[in-house]
């Protein structure tokens, strides 16, 4: 096979990688309803792909503290983990075959995710994706949420590949912002359907797919040119 490069693909994990939405509504859910707090599919839309402490002052404003705040995202994502040990994980349609074939071709890969650390290492374990990546970057490697770059330009420098030699694989609209941020190209996939095509075109993505299963390395490079 040709190999391209240096390039790299930067996944996003939830929503891209693997379809876990139902699994962190349900966790959210449970954190607010121990707090008599409202919570419903409209706020996880809202929110989802940023990190737990944006989520929380979003949805609540300054009504807890910051160690609250932290606790609180703790306890979601326990909430989270557990589940996701019970009913298990499988990638996305498209996914594995696409990674193995970046791979064989050269392209380097890392997770840009605002997920904990915790959250990446138990879906590399559940999905076996482990061996393709070869970086990943949490919420714990950034300061700024999305849609700030920052996720995303940390991940690119952990793989030696500049921001515009970078595709960036995502799902939600302020993903596709920070990509798009980041000098980088981006693939929007709108599989779990939170955003619709419209909103992540408006995002500024390059390309919105419904699955990756029509997605090649040649699709990956082209972005790049």
């Amino acid at each position: 096979m040709k190999e391209f490069g240096p390039f790299a693909v930067i996944w996003d994990m939830d929503g891209t990688l693997v379809d876990t939405a139902e699994l962190h509504f349900a966790a959210w859910l449970a954190v607010a309803r121990e707090l008599n707090q409202h919570f419903d599919r409209a706020d996880f839309a809202a929110t989802f792909g940023k990190r737990n402490p944006e989520i929380l002052r979003q949805l609540y404003g300054n009504r807890f503290s910051e160690k609250e705040i932290a606790d609180l995202g703790e306890q979601k994502e326990v909430n989270y983990r557990e589940a996701a040990r019970r009913q298990g994980v499988e990638p996305l349609p498209g996914v594995r075959r696409l990674m193995q074939e970046l791979h064989e071709a050269g392209f380097r890969q890392a997770v840009g995710s605002s997920a904990p650390r915790a959250n990446l290492d138990l879906v590399m374990k559940l999905t076996k994706l482990e061996t393709l990546f070869d970086a990943l970057t949490s919420m714990e490697d950034t300061e700024r949420g999305k849609p700030d770059p920052q996720v995303f330009l940390v991940a690119a420098d952990r793989l030696g590949v500049a921001p515009n030699c970078s595709v960036v694989v995502e799902d939600a609209p302020v993903g596709v912002q920070a990509a798009k941020a980041g000098g980088m190209k981006c693939i929007a996939v709108d599989f779990v359907g939170h955003h619709g095509d419209a909103a992540l075109r408006a995002a500024g993505a390059d390309l919105v797919v419904k699955t990756l299963e029509s997605v090649s390395v040649e699709t990956a490079a082209g972005l790049i040119g």
